[in-house]
This record gives structure tokens, sequence and C-alpha cells, in this order.
């Protein structure tokens, strides 16, 4: 017990997160006393009356985040289960506002209790638990700790190591169908200049040896995932020659034997420092025709040009497969109507949904000349399941290959800010739709620690291993295409 004196003062942002505290000019002991904790099974209405209170968590708390683990010691946790991103699961508007609220009541963070950046070791975490192997889904139990509000949120600041039930590592997916195709955003896949030279890249890799070590994990992914074709997003837009980063990941793939080929469209596509590719199984499918692209308008400066291109199995019918991958959230020169409107879709949402109806309207003129109804679009949208761009093909009778089921809990892909979605997707013309055998997500990536991927790798078992080889996760799709 003890006397202390000094003066009130908000510590924190003027910006009403701060926190109350006491700057003390004397603290005097004047005795000894005992705190029983205070046992919560579930997330209060407002966790504001119990702030300063010792708690002690009676339920499980799932983590669903992980990015402050290693610099602040801090993890995101939540009662009763993940936290979804509103627009995942809900519409944008009032709906997703309503979802965020309850995200904010049920989301609590797990802090070592200490301001300290970038600790040895996270002291609260098992024996035998690894911050390197945590993976998000893992249950934490017999949580105790202080709370209080800093930064603008709830933080239990752990007196005590706690309990957790590690979420395991999945298999590789598997699917039905005679042709799969796998979706992958590689988290910008750039060589330097091709030759061992031009590092650190202006994005991705800084080293040769982190190129090495991102090469291995994203042929690791791919070949586990055996897919016939591959959709590609974040590739250097360097060229095709034998320097090029589309070029050094085919010849990674075929080191072990295989047969990979990729798509050329002579340049680009498009002129971003960034773009989407295509790669196939030459002796599994065969292109027809030639590949076609959709330049201009928003796709000349922010969404990333697409590229579509027919495709044969056996005698199989044609079908066609688009990689797209449209402009990101971030907000940075966001004007009008593409700045935040305030509804969960976050900044740009007007120029992914004029990319979205473009893309469609394109896709509606056949421009492969395939004269094929059998259309799969695969790549990232930067659009949750609810949003607009979604919707743009879900009302013109486009599917979801991923639409959950009533009451499923929905396959995500990435993780931001504690909460998970999908960004990546894969939306199927009605004709394929029905050819559709199997759809699945490999959570190797998006719930993997930071310091499992190739920039961070801590070991050489990580180094070269599948899991972390970027920062979404891949999508594989089988269908019944064909025709012996």
């Amino acid at each position: 017990r003890v006397r202390p004196c000094g003066t009130v003062f908000e510590h924190g942002p003027e910006d009403g997160r701060s926190l109350t505290a006491l700057r003390p000019s004397a603290i005097e002991v004047v005795g000894q006393g005992t705190v029983a904790p205070l046992a919560i099974s579930e997330p209060p209405q407002d966790w504001e009356a119990l702030e300063g209170m010792l708690l002690r968590i009676d339920a499980p708390l799932t983590i669903t985040g992980q990015h402050d683990l290693q610099r602040r010691g801090v993890l995101v946790a939540s009662f009763d289960g993940r936290l979804f991103m509103p627009t995942e699961v809900a519409a944008p508007g009032e709906a997703a506002r309503q979802v965020a609220q309850d995200n904010a009541r049920r989301k609590l963070l797990l802090d070592d209790a200490s301001a300290a950046e970038r600790p040895a070791r996270i002291w609260y975490l098992p024996d035998g638990t690894s911050s390197a192997t945590l993976r998000s889904g893992s249950v934490v139990t017999a949580a105790e700790g202080i709370l209080d509000q800093r930064w603008g949120e709830y933080r239990l600041q752990l007196t005590a190591p706690v309990a957790i039930e590690p979420a395991p590592r999945p298999q590789p997916p598997t699917v039905a169908g005679n042709v799969r195709i796998a979706g992958f955003n590689l988290e910008n896949l750039f060589n330097g200049d091709g030759r061992g030279g031009g590092f650190p890249t202006p994005r991705g890799a800084r080293t040769p040896a982190q190129l090495q070590s991102q090469l291995a994990k994203l042929v690791a992914t791919i070949n586990a995932l055996d897919p016939d074709i591959a959709a590609l997003m974040e590739l250097e837009n360097d060229g095709y020659d034998r320097y090029a980063s589309i070029a050094q990941l085919t010849a990674a793939l075929n080191a072990g034997g295989t047969d990979w080929r990729f798509v050329e469209t002579g340049q680009g596509p498009g002129t971003d420092a960034i773009r989407v590719g295509l790669l196939y199984r030459a002796s599994r499918v065969r292109p027809t025709g030639e590949p076609a692209v959709l330049e201009g308008g928003p796709f000349d400066a922010r969404s990333r040009v697409p590229l579509a291109q027919a495709f044969r199995a056996g005698n199989g019918p044609a079908f066609v497969v688009v990689a797209t991958h449209l402009k990101s959230k971030g907000c940075n020169e966001a004007q009008g109507d593409d700045r935040d409107q305030g509804d969960g879709q976050a900044c740009w949402n007007a120029v992914r949904v004029d990319s979205a109806q473009r893309l469609k309207h394109w896709l509606d003129s056949d421009p492969t000349r395939a004269s094929s109804k059998l259309v799969a679009i695969v790549g990232d949208f930067n659009a949750y399941a609810q949003e607009d761009p979604i919707r743009v093909f879900l009302e013109a009778g486009w599917q979801d290959a991923f639409a959950p089921a009533p009451g499923q809990v929905p396959a995500h892909s990435f993780i931001f800010d504690g909460q998970a979605g999908r960004l990546d997707h894969a939306l199927l013309s009605p004709a394929l739709a029905q050819r559709l055998a199997g759809a699945a997500k490999w959570h190797s990536n998006a719930d993997e620690s930071d310091n499992v991927g190739y920039q961070d790798a801590i070991d050489e078992q990580n180094r070269y291993s599948p899991w972390r080889s970027s920062d979404h996760d891949p999508l594989l799709i089988g269908f019944d295409l064909r025709t012996r």
C-alpha cells in the first residue's frame, strides 16, 4: 500500500486516446496489501469500467494478429474466435460499422508490461513456444494482468506467463477436378539486375541471399500446390528475357524437372513497377491464341493491367484465365470520391469499382477471341468479399469460388491490424462455375510470424520453407475441364 503525492496529467496524444496518469513528487509506503484478480469470462460492454484493475480472463482468447509481437511484445487477441474485417462479413456502411464496433469490444491486446522495443525474448510466452512458430489462430488461456488504455486501445499488461494451445501448420490443400488453377500474390518478387547485382531492390529482397530465400519459398509453395496454371501478382515489371524476375522464377520451378512456361506479352503488361503474370505447365495445358491485356483508364497509373490468356487441357473446351491486381487501399494521393468514405472500404474504392466495371465489360467482348464462356478472374482485388468491386461481378451473375456457406467461417487470405479477410479472389463466369470441383486457401502465410519470412528468417529451416513466402495466402481451385 502506498500514498502517492503528485500532479494528474494526460499522457499521450491529444485526441481522446491519452492515458490519465500521475506524475509523482513522492511515494510513501504505508503497508502491505493483497489484490485478488477479477475474473471475467466474456468481453464487457464497456472496458472503461475495468481500467486499472487486475483481471483474470476465464475464457479462451484467439490470437488474431501478431504484427507488433517482435517490436513491442504485443499480441492481438479476441474473445469468441477470430476478428474478421467488417466488409468481409457485412455490407459497407452501417452493417460494417456494427461489426467494427463489436470487433473493438471483443479485442484485447496482450502486452509485455514493458516499453522496451525489440525485446530479446517474449517473457510471457510458455517455455518451448517461439515467437517464430506462434501462428494466428492459436488460443491463449490463463491470461492475467492489469488493464490499461494506451494509445487508444485496451491492453492487458500481463503479470504472469500465459498458456497457449498452438494452431498447427496446415498441410497443402488438394482439390478435385482435372485442371487446377492457383492464385498467388508474391509480395514483390524483384531480382535486382538479374545478374546478382542491383541490391537493395526498390521493393522486396534487400540482398542476393534474401532473393534466394524468397525464390526458394515461392518455389516450395507453388510445388506444394501443384497447379496446372498459376496467376501471379507483384512480379517485377522487367521484361521477359532470362534476367527477368518471371523468367528466373520459372527457371527455379523447372530446376526440379518440371515444364513450367510463362505467358509473354512482349512488354509489360503495363508500366507500373509491378505486374501480373501467368505461368502454366506445358505438359498439362496449352495456350490457345494470343494473350490480351486491358490498358488505359485506371489501369494506367493505379490498378495493374490485367492479363488474359485462353488455354485448353487435352481435347477439352477452351477456358480463359485472367490475372488481375487492383489498386491498394493506401490513402496516398487519394482525392474526391477516392478518399475514405467511412463505410469500411478505405481509400481508392472508386478506382477499384471503375477497374472492375471496365474489366467486366472487356471480358464480355471476348478479348482473347477464344469464343469461350468459361472464364476465371484470379487475383488480388484489394477489396474484401462484401465490397463494391466484388459486387460488380456478383450482381452480373459471376460466382465467388470461396463464398462461405451459411454459418461457415470465411477462408481468409490476409490479416491487417489483427483482422482477417479475403483480398485474393477467384470469380467465375456462370458457365465456368458449373464446372467448379473444389476450392481451398492454404493458410501458409497470413497466420505466420514476420520473422519466418525471407527478409527476417531466423534459421536455415525457415529460410527455405514455404512458410511466410508472402504476406498473402495462395488459393487453389479445381475444375472439370479435360476431355480425353
